[in-house]
This record gives structure tokens, sequence and C-alpha cells, in this order.
């Protein structure tokens, strides 16, 4: 995914921090789509399955951030090298942040389920905003892969369609308490959820972002969509 380097090892510390990062992505990735179906099933072993993952990918985390302290210490990389060693470090930080997220579903869901009130809930309202969160994901990690600034712009664009269904959802959670108060518990979790899968997005979104880093060595966290579009225009993109 980089140019070759006069080093050969060098080449090989790169391509070593790019596939523990993958590694960690497919992680999440199981993580989050575990999270999915136990909100659809109220399964307790793919509850316990998201919990038991959250571990893991925290030690990854770590393991990432060892590798790339090793490979900038050793190389002292310049230029592009450093700009991708640096958003790896930024879309590791995301990728936790997103496990994190995919265990606040999984404890929300098991709260749900003790309570005996999960099939009562309009959770099947949060599919479409679970699943394209689910999607964004994987469609960030595969642009990271590629180096793809088409595809990075084009996550970046979808994650306002996780905003709407949630603003959507959260609407249809208020009237649901105030008809029946009784469900306020519930729909606090329901809630919690919902907000989770936003945020699920959100990382999506950034992960993108970063991507436009690497490849063009531009800041975009804080640019319009269309300055972003601007500048892979101008650069060819």
């Amino acid at each position: 995914m980089t140019e070759k380097h006069l080093s050969s090892q060098f080449d090989s510390d790169l391509n070593n921090v790019s596939s523990l990062l993958m590694a960690m992505g497919g992680l999440v990735e199981t993580q989050i789509q575990r999270a999915i179906s136990a909100l659809a099933s109220f399964s307790v072993t793919e509850i316990n399955d998201v919990l038991d993952t959250e571990s893991r990918v925290d030690q990854m985390e770590v393991e990432i951030d060892r590798a790339l302290t090793t490979v900038v210490a050793r190389r002292q990389p310049a230029a592009r090298d450093l700009r991708l060693l640096l958003a790896i470090s930024k879309i590791t930080t995301n990728l936790e942040r997103t496990g994190d997220e995919a265990y606040k579903i999984g404890k929300r869901v098991k709260s749900l389920v003790e309570s005996g009130e999960a099939r009562q809930m309009p959770i099947g309202d949060l599919r479409v905003a679970s699943d394209l969160a689910a999607e964004l994901i994987h469609r960030a990690l595969d642009a990271f892969a590629r180096l793809d600034v088409v595809a990075a712009i084009s996550i970046y664009k979808e994650d306002d369609l996780i905003d709407r269904e949630f603003k959507g959802f959260t609407r249809k959670l208020a009237t649901y308490m105030m008809e029946d108060p009784r469900t306020i518990s519930s729909s606090l979790d329901l809630l919690f959820i919902a907000k989770a899968i936003e945020r699920i997005g959100d990382h999506a979104k950034n992960i993108s972002e970063f991507i436009i880093y690497i490849v063009h060595g531009t800041d975009v966290r804080h640019s319009k969509l269309r300055e972003i579009e601007e500048l892979a225009q101008a650069h060819g993109n």
C-alpha cells in the first residue's frame, strides 16, 4: 500500500503495522456484527461474545501503538511515511472507540433482555442505521487498504444518513415514552444503543478523513464536504 523504500526492512515494518491495523479492524467488524445480531435475536451467547471481545480489541490497540513507536524510533520516517504512521495511530484510536460502542450496545441489549421488555420495544427500527454503520466501517477499512480517496469521500457523505436515522428514532422514542411511561427505562436503553450506532458512523467518517490525509497530506477534519471534493479533484481523484 506504500511505495517501495531502499530499506526492505522499512517496507516490512510498514506492512506489519498496516496488517495489525487491518486485523484489529476485522475484529472490531466482527464485534459490531455480533452486537447487531444480538440486538435482533436477544441471544445471550452473542451478547457475551461482544463483551468478551472488548479486551482483545484493547490489547491490539496497545500492540499497534508499540509497533508504531518502534518504527518511528528505528526508521525516523519523513513525509508520506510519517503521515501514514500518524494516520494509523489515529485510525487505531477510532477503531478502539468503535469497539467501545459495540460493547455499549451489548451491555444495553443485555439490560433489555434482563428486564423482560426487549420484545415489546421498537428495536427493528434500528436495523437500517445499524446495518449502515457496520457497512461504513467495513468500507472504511477497505478504503484504507487501497488508499482510495473516492471511497473515503463516499463514506464521508453517507454518515449523514445515519445521523438522520438517529434523529428520527429519538423522536419516535420520545413519543413512545410519553404514551407509556412504563417504557422509559427500556426506551433509555434503546436511546443509548441508537447513540452508539450513530457514533460508529462517526468513527467511519473519521477514518475516511485520515485516508485523505495519508494520500494528499491535508487535514480535512474540520473541512466542508465541498472543500474535500475540490481537494480530491485538484489531485485527480
